[in-house]
């Protein structure tokens, strides 16, 4: 998943003009899975190498490195996909072990400050469009093991493209402002009150797996506001509504089933829902590789998290009750026709080849972006090895108009007990051009 979160970030930039430190935080150590790490001490075998790379492999798939890394179609880690911002385009490194291009000339230690401190070799700093602000809690232990991993892949040669940041984001010494706010430096640190499994959980998601980063609304300020952390949120640039994981009246965990959850992080599909847009990539470059016990414990963790009140509501346009009276009705006849067949007239679907829209959080949130873009542009869950041939949805954008498209989606929102509210046509027309990568 390209994690395009950085409008919010960069804007804070500006307040680097007026802020002169940096906010510094005691490492706090937390014992890892990985075998030893070659970072000091005695040169370790051969045996214990090949171990160690091949944990740095499964952890590098939990990081998900290879979405930003790689270009599709192109080499594995050789960088260069592009991320726009309103600020202007970043161009993912160079990662593999290339003297010249990539990161050959990078020790374990160079390697440890990008990931905990978010600093290049030459102590430059790093977007944090690279999420250093969650891989801060990455172990030492578990950071060199993605280090061997990356040094054993194949060293490809191909510079770097320069970043087209205009001024003054161009200047990376001014992200010192949004890091003495948004950035604390520190491992993962388990909570003595919790068990093993929650705190390998906590750590998973909190740490390589990054989810904040898009399940956490950003503030006005560029940053992530760590009390409303796992609320939800507009993915910047790409049109996706990331939903709360801790409220109840959007996808809150409370009353699922572990299995259920474990199955959606697994193959991308489960019987109360399926994943699309972002998070289906997602699982198809990460979690379909994770063990089905470290799937579990992420499941515990995200199942225990507090429910909290409501994320911040989106701005979008409000219909009139008349006009969304008649968008209902409208909608229940395009539903009859195009929709019961595969979901069924009473909501329910047919799980997990098709997801129930009855008593679907996601379907009924305030946020109205994902149903209306699934209407649009349809799409498929991750081909996974639990799930290898999908099923998926049929885009309706060249068939149905603004109005109709708002009907179904107004229609599917309220019915069945769901406590949705209508959509807009308006709405609609806005997202027709949304990006679909």
């Amino acid at each position: 998943m390209q994690r395009k979160t950085l409008f919010g970030l960069l804007a804070a930039a500006l307040l680097a003009l007026i802020l002169a430190a940096v906010a510094m935080f005691t490492p706090i150590l937390w014992r890892s899975n990985a075998p030893t790490s070659s970072h000091s001490g005695p040169a370790i075998t051969p045996a214990k190498q090949a171990e160690l790379i091949k944990y740095g492999h499964y952890l590098a798939r939990a990081g998900d490195c290879i979405a930003c890394h790689t270009v599709r179609g192109g080499q594995q880690f050789a960088g260069g996909l592009p991320m726009p911002t309103p600020f202007g385009t970043l161009y993912t490194p160079n990662i593999t072990p290339d003297n010249e291009t990539g990161i050959g000339t990078w020790s374990s230690d160079d390697f440890y400050r990008a990931m905990h401190n978010g600093r290049s070799k030459d102590g430059s700093l790093l977007y944090p469009a690279f999420p250093f602000p969650s891989y801060t809690k990455v172990t030492r232990a578990d950071s060199d093991a993605i280090y061997a991993y990356l040094r054993s892949v194949p060293a490809i040669k191909q510079p770097n493209r320069p970043n087209e940041m205009r001024f003054p984001f161009n200047n990376r010494s001014l992200l010192i402002g949004w890091r003495t706010l948004f950035f604390s430096e520190g491992e993962f640190q388990p909570d003595p009150t919790q068990s093993v499994e929650w705190n390998r959980g906590a750590y998973l998601v909190e740490g390589l797996g990054h989810c904040a980063m898009c399940h956490t609304s950003i503030n006005a300020l560029g940053g992530s506001d760590q009390s409303a952390a796992f609320g939800g949120g507009l993915i910047p640039l790409q049109n996706w509504y990331a939903p709360s994981l801790t409220s109840d009246k959007e996808t809150g965990l409370g009353d699922w089933q572990l299995q259920h959850i474990d199955d959606l992080l697994k193959t991308g599909v489960s019987q109360r829902s399926a994943v699309f847009g972002p998070m289906a990539e997602v699982v198809h470059n990460s979690l379909q590789y994770m063990s089905d016990k470290d799937i579990r414990a992420m499941s515990v963790y995200l199942k225990a998290l507090p429910q909290k009140g409501e994320p911040p509501e989106p701005v979008q346009l409000v219909t009139s009750a008349a006009f969304g009276a008649k968008l209902f009705a409208q909608g229940e006849k395009i539903y009859t026709q195009q929709c019961a067949s595969c979901h069924e007239a009473n909501g329910r679907g047919q799980p997990p080849a098709y997801p129930p829209l009855a008593d679907n959080h996601s379907i009924q949130m305030h946020s109205a972006v994902n149903p209306i873009r699934m209407v649009l542009n349809g799409g498929y869950p991750p081909s996974t090895t639990g799930n290898p041939r999908p099923y998926g949805m049929p885009p309706f954008a060249q068939d149905l108009s603004d109005e109709e498209v708002a009907a179904v989606v107004t229609y599917i929102r309220m019915s069945w007990g769901n406590q949705g509210t209508s959509v807009s046509p308006q709405q609609v027309n806005a997202l027709r051009s949304a990006p679909l990568e």
